[in-house]
């Protein structure tokens, strides 16, 4: 209690306010790491540069976190390839794959909801796969 009355003389509650933000902004990365794998599963972004990242983002499913997929960086016979792949991932672990824009994909594992659905103005509804801008 003496400790308790000492600490708000010392320090007004705003002080208080500021000094545990403050611990917050100067966190390392390693232990936000750890922050978050305390907290449960993560939102992972990831822009692959090659086909050979789609095992990366396929753990990251495995480890039940939904990973933003940005396929602008690769060709599009390559983005291909990562979302055939991704997609018999997804099912294999019983999550979704939506796409979420012009060559932006969201993958999530069995344990996260999607709610809604994002359309391009029924630019895509009468494109072949050939057609499709991946």
């Amino acid at each position: 209690m003496a400790l308790k009355n000492l600490k708000k003389a010392l320090f007004s509650e705003s002080d208080e306010k500021e000094n545990i933000e403050d611990s917050y902004y100067v966190m390392s990365e390693s232990e936000a790491l750890k922050e978050a794998d305390k907290s449960g599963s993560k939102m992972i972004l990831i822009e692959p540069r090659a086909n050979s990242e789609s095992q990366q983002i396929a753990d990251h499913l495995k480890n039940r976190n939904s990973v933003v997929v940005n396929l602008k960086r690769v060709t599009s016979a390559q983005a291909k390839r990562i979302i055939d792949f991704l997609s018999g991932t997804v099912y294999a672990i019983g999550g979704e794959l939506q796409k979420i824009g012009n060559g932006i994909y969201l993958c999530t594992p069995n344990n996260v909801n999607i709610q809604g659905k994002i359309t391009e103005d029924g630019k895509e509804e009468n494109k072949t796969d050939e057609e499709v801008e991946w």
